[in-house]
C-alpha cells in the first residue's frame, strides 16, 4: 500500500514540477510558436498531476476499506482527459510552422475529443455501470493519451531540429530525449490499463504487465514521466542561454557602435584639422600674395620719399597719390578677404543674398560675367548647411577663376521639399575628369576634395561633370536639416 501510494505522489509530482517550471520559464522563449505551445504542456503537467493525487487517494480508501464515490470517479475521468488533449495540443502546436497551421492544429484535441465523446456514449448502452468506469478509463487512454503522447514526442523530435539549426545542440538532444520518454509512455505506459471488457484491456492490461516484468505499471509510467519532465526541464534552459545569447549580442553590437562612432569622431578630426590647415594656407598665400606686397611696396614707397622730399619736392605728391592708391587697394583685399572668411550677408540677409553679392564682387574684381538664379520660395535651413552651400559655390568660383579662363558663370540655387540644390555652371575649357580621378590617388585636389567632405558631412552628395571643352558643371545636394549626428 505505501509503495503504491508512493509512486502515485512522485508520478504526480513530476508532472506538476515540469507544469510549475514551464509556466515560470516558457514565456521567455523569443519563438512565439514554442511559447504558444508550451501553454497546453503547462494545463497537461499541473491537471495529469492533479489526477494522479486523487488517483492516489482513492487508492488510499481502498486500501482502508472505503469505495469510491462515483462523483470522484467521474471528476478523475475529466481530468484524466483534459491532461491528455493538452498534451495532444502541445504536440499539434510543436509541428506547426505558420500562424494559420497553428490555427488549424486546434482541429487535432477537438477530433480526438470528438471521438472520444462518440466513444463513451456508445460503450454507456452497452455496459453496465460496475464495468462502465473500468471502460471508460481504458478508452480515455486507448483515444487520447496514446495518441496525445505520440504527437508530443514527433512534436518534440521536430523541435530537435530547430534547436539544432538555431546552435543548441546540447537542448536539442535533451528535446529528443523528452520525446524517447513521451512516446515509452504512451506506448507502454498508456497501453497495459485496468482489466475490463473493452478489447484489447481484457487482454493487455496491469495485471499482465506485472507478471511480465515483475513490477506494476504505475512505475513504468513513474519512471517514464519522470524522464519526460527531466528532459522537459532541461530544454527550457536553453531558453535562458538564449537570453544570454542576446544579451551578448547586443552588448557586442553596441561595443561595435562605439567603436564605430570613436572611428568617425577620429576621422571627423581629422578633416576638421585637416581644412583647418588648408584654410589657413589659402589665407597665408593671400596675404603673401596680395595684401604682402601691397604692404612691402607702400614701405618702399615711404622710405623712397624721404629721398624724394630732400632731392625732388615737386614729385613728392605724385608719389604720396601713388601711396594713397595702395593703401586703398590693401585695404580693399584686406576687407575681401576678411568677407570671404565669414560674409556679414550670409548671417543678416541668407543664403541668396550672400550668393548674389558675392557673385557680384568676384565679377567686379575679375570681370567674369556671373548670374544667379534662386528657384523655390526661401525657406529656414540649418546653419550648418547654409555654410557648406556658401562655401562650395565659393570653391566652385575660384577653381573657375584659377583654371577654367571662363568668361561666364551661372549660379542656380533650388529650394526642395526636404534638401537644396546648387548647380555652378561655367564655359571654360573644361577638364577630363578620369584624369583628374587618377591625380587624387596620389596627390588629391583640395578644391574638390574640400567640396566633397563638406557635402558628405552632413549628407549630402557632390556630383562634377565635366569634358575637354566643354565647360564644368558642379551640384550639390544637401538635406535641409541634416541628423544631428552628421551635422556635428
Amino acid at each position: 500500500m505505501l509503495t503504491t501510494t508512493i509512486v502515485y505522489f512522485l508520478y504526480g509530482l513530476a508532472f506538476f514540477s515540469m507544469g510549475l517550471l514551464v509556466a515560470f520559464e516558457g514565456g521567455r522563449s523569443a519563438d512565439e510558436r514554442l511559447r504558444k505551445a508550451l501553454r497546453p504542456l503547462i494545463g497537461f503537467g499541473l491537471v495529469h498531476a492533479l489526477h494522479e493525487w486523487l488517483a492516489m487517494f482513492d487508492h488510499i480508501l481502498l486500501q482502508l476499506g472505503h469505495s469510491n464515490h462515483p462523483f470522484l470517479s467521474g471528476v478523475e475521468l475529466a481530468l484524466l482527459a483534459f491532461s491528455f488533449l493538452s498534451l495532444a495540443a502541445f504536440g499539434s502546436f510543436l509541428l506547426s510552422k505558420t500562424e494559420t497551421a497553428q490555427r488549424v492544429s486546434l482541429i487535432v484535441p477537438l477530433a480526438l475529443e470528438t471521438i472520444w465523446v462518440f466513444g463513451l456514449a456508445n460503450f454507456m448502452g452497452r455496459y453496465h455501470e460496475a464495468q462502465l468506469l473500468a471502460v471508460a478509463d481504458a478508452w480515455t487512454r486507448y483515444a487520447l493519451a496514446i495518441p496525445a503522447s505520440l504527437l508530443a514526442a514527433v512534436g518534440l523530435v521536430a523541435q530537435q531540429r530547430a534547436f539544432r539549426q538555431a546552435g543548441l545542440v546540447t537542448f536539442g538532444r535533451d528535446s529528443l530525449w523528452a520525446a524517447v520518454a513521451f512516446g515509452w509512455y504512451g506506448l507502454v505506459g498508456q497501453l497495459f490499463v485496468p482489466p475490463s471488457p473493452l478489447i484489447p484491456s481484457n487482454i493487455l492490461n496491469e495485471p499482465l504487465f506485472l507478471e511480465l516484468v515483475g513490477f506494476p505499471v504505475q512505475i513504468f509510467r513513474a519512471v517514464a514521466a519522470s524522464a519526460a519532465a527531466f528532459f522537459v526541464i532541461r530544454f527550457l534552459r536553453a531558453f535562458q542561454v538564449e537570453t544570454e545569447h542576446k544579451i551578448a549580442e547586443l552588448q557586442e553590437a553596441r561595443l561595435r557602435a562605439s567603436e564605430q562612432r570613436e572611428t568617425m569622431r577620429a576621422e571627423l578630426f581629422r578633416r576638421v584639422v585637416t581644412a583647418q590647415e588648408t584654410e589657413r594656407q589659402r589665407i597665408a598665400r593671400d596675404l603673401h600674395d596680395e595684401t604682402g606686397q601691397s604692404l612691402t611696396a607702400i614701405g618702399l614707397g615711404l622710405r623712397g620719399l624721404a629721398t624724394t622730399l630732400t632731392k625732388n619736392p615737386d614729385r613728392a605728391p605724385d608719389t604720396l597719390h601713388q601711396l594713397e592708391a595702395l593703401t586703398a587697394d590693401s585695404l580693399s583685399e584686406l576687407q575681401r578677404l576678411i568677407s570671404d572668411l565669414r560674409p556679414s550677408h550670409l548671417d543678416d540677409l541668407g543664403l541668396p543674398a550672400a550668393l548674389r553679392w558675392y557673385a557680384g564682387k568676384v565679377a567686379e574684381r575679375t570681370g567674369l560675367k556671373i548670374r544667379v538664379d534662386i528657384f523655390g520660395e526661401e525657406k529656414p535651413i540649418a546653419e550648418t548647411v547654409k555654410i557648406a552651400a556658401f562655401r562650395i559655390v565659393q570653391e566652385a568660383l575660384n577653381n573657375i577663376i584659377k583654371h577654367a579662363e571662363a568668361t561666364s558663370a551661372f549660379i542656380q540655387l533650388s529650394y526642395e521639399a526636404d534638401q537644396i540644390r546648387a548647380a555652378i555652371r561655367d564655359d571654360g575649357r573644361g577638364f577630363d575628369p578620369d584624369v583628374v580621378r587618377k591625380r587624387q590617388t596620389s596627390r588629391p585636389s583640395l578644391g574638390l576634395a574640400g567640396m566633397n567632405e563638406r557635402a558628405g558631412l552632413l549628407g549630402g552628395t557632390v556630383i562634377i561633370e565635366a569634358g575637354p571643352g566643354q565647360g564644368t558643371l558642379v551640384e550639390v545636394k544637401i538635406p535641409s536639416h541634416p541628423q544631428e549626428s552628421e551635422a556635428e
